[in-house]
Order: C-alpha cells, then sequence, then structure tokens
C-alpha cells in the first residue's frame, strides 16, 4: 500500500496542480484505508472460521461412542509417495487410529469398513493384529469387497458384517510380472544384464524370469499363502483344513461367505448400527 501511495503522489506532483494534487492524495488516503480495513477483515474472518470448524469437531468427538475407520483401495504399509494417484490406504493410518480410540474412555466400539480388492500381507496382517488386540469391541464392515489382504484385515475383527452381494475372501497371494522380452526383440531393443547377485534381477520385464528364479518365488509364495490360511483360520475359529479347501484365490458373495464361516451376519449399516446399539446399550454416535 505504501508503495501505491507513493506513486500517487508523484504522479500527482508531476501532472496536477497543487489542489489538484490534494484531490489526489485524499482519495489515495481513502483507498489505503478500504483495503485495510478489507485485509483486516478477511483476517478475522478467517480465524472466526478456523475457529468455528475446530469447536464442531471438538463437538463431534466429545459426543460419539463409536470410532469409524475406513480401508478403501490397495491396502500398504503407508501412503506412497511414488503414485499419489493410487487410491491407498495405510496400515500404519489404521493401527495408530485403532490404539488412540482404545485410550479414550468416550469410545465404545470401533468399525472398520472395508471397500478393497487387497494389497500387502504385511499391512493385512498389520491391521488384523491390531483390531484382534483391541480392548474395545471392533466390527468389520464389508461393503463392495473385501478380500485378500482386504480380509485378512477383517479377521482381525470380533464380528464381519457384509452384504449379500459382497465380494470376500480371494484367500491366495500373486507377484506376476509381464515378459517384454520377446517384443523388445522384435523392436530391436538390447536387454544388457548389468547386476551383481544371481536372482537381483529376476523381476525385470525385460528378460524372461528363469525355472529356477520361478522356483525362488514359489517357494516365498506358498510360505505366505500358508501364513494367511492359518491366520483365517485362528481369528475365524475354523479348522486349518476347511480353510485351504477355500484358499484357491477365488471370492465369493457374501452368502456364500456367510455359509463358509467367512463372515458372521449379512447386513450392511443400518445392521451394524443395531449390532453396536445392543452391544453399547445405547444409539450409537460415530466418528472420524
Amino acid at each position: 500500500m505504501k508503495e501505491i501511495f507513493e506513486k500517487l503522489r508523484n504522479i500527482g506532483s508531476e501532472a496536477f496542480p497543487e489542489d489538484s494534487r490534494l484531490i489526489v492524495i485524499f482519495f489515495s488516503l481513502l483507498l489505503f484505508v478500504f483495503f485495510s480495513y478489507t485485509l483486516i477483515s478477511n483476517l478475522t474472518g478467517s480465524s472466526e472460521d478456523v475457529k468455528s470448524l475446530l469447536n464442531k469437531e471438538a463437538a463431534i468427538e466429545d459426543d460419539c461412542n463409536v470410532y469409524n475407520l475406513s480401508l478403501h483401495g490397495f491396502l500398504d504399509t503407508y501412503t506412497s509417495l511414488r503414485s499419489p494417484e493410487k487410491d491407498t490406504t495405510a496400515s500404519e493410518d489404521i493401527v495408530w487410529s485403532i490404539q488412540e480410540a482404545n485410550k479414550d474412555d468416550a469410545i465404545q466400539a470401533i468399525v472398520l469398513e472395508i471397500d478393497s480388492g487387497g494389497g500387502m500381507p504385511v499391512a493385512g496382517e498389520e491391521v488384523a493384529n491390531a483390531l484382534k488386540t483391541s480392548s474395545k469391541p471392533t466390527v468389520a464392515l464389508i461393503r463392495s469387497g473385501g478380500d485378500s489382504a482386504a480380509y485378512m484385515a477383517a479377521t482381525g475383527a470380533e464380528i464381519i458384517f457384509a452384504s449379500k452381494f459382497s465380494d470376500v475372501g480371494s484367500i491366495g497371494v500373486t507377484i506376476s510380472n509381464t515378459d517384454q522380452s520377446v517384443k523388445n526383440e522384435r523392436d530391436g531393443i538390447t536387454f544388457n544384464q548389468l547386476s551383481v547377485g544371481k536372482y537381483k534381477d529376476m523381476f525385470d520385464s525385460n528378460k524372461p524370469i528363469t525355472a529356477e528364479e520361478k522356483a525362488l518365488i514359489f517357494r516365498d509364495l506358498n510360505i505366505i499363502q500358508e501364513g494367511f490360511i492359518k491366520m483365517v483360520a485362528e481369528n475365524r475359529g475354523l479348522s486349518v483344513e476347511k480353510v485351504r479347501a477355500l484358499a484357491d484365490g477365488s471370492s465369493m458373495l457374501g452368502e456364500m461367505a456367510l455359509e463358509k464361516g467367512l463372515v458372521d451376519k449379512i447386513g450392511g449399516i443400518d445392521e451394524v448400527n443395531k449390532y453396536l446399539e445392543d452391544l453399547i446399550g445405547e444409539p450409537p454416535k460415530f466418528c472420524w
């Protein structure tokens, strides 16, 4: 504003007589006052808006008795900056939230709402263990889908709800890749293998996977699959043999999942609300 005032004053002194300069200075002062008032009003308004928003959030937090968490998209241990466009949920965020909810005396139950086709096995294990060891009752609600690592996570809850149309299960492990070596050869592209360690670049798509590499990969896939089966069996109270028979990587709709013991009840948010009201003895009030 000072610069604007100086420019207007200089313009007045060069182009106008004394009386005209006074008029210019007068209007410059008015302009300065107007901009100053606007700036102060905006700052005050912003402060009040933020204060109001914080008070609203605090009121919601104080009033709720059920903590609601979401597992949407790809489940990873952390949100990757390498692919920000990917819909990702971090297990570290869910685990932290469950731990915080356990410290809050006002929270009487925790709900994990799931809509995910899976993700990383470590992330699924972390969420399942956090739910399983929670000091508060836990509920998993599978909406469109709760598959693979997302289903693994759900098994840590005390009770699992799913719609009759939900996609459930997919107990299996994959790490498939694309072999572009034939296309590269056809396009005249040469792959120069520069690595130390026999298996260092076995997942490079520019070369075929050898028989030895496949054997090494399947060794680890089988270990993960066996761990997945045992975790589901333990968390769901099923025999290992029964879960292994279901562990072909396929998924099933909610009613079949109920029949097979993978979920406990058919229903959505209304049924979860009714269950929670019976459980805690009052209408559930959710916070996020």
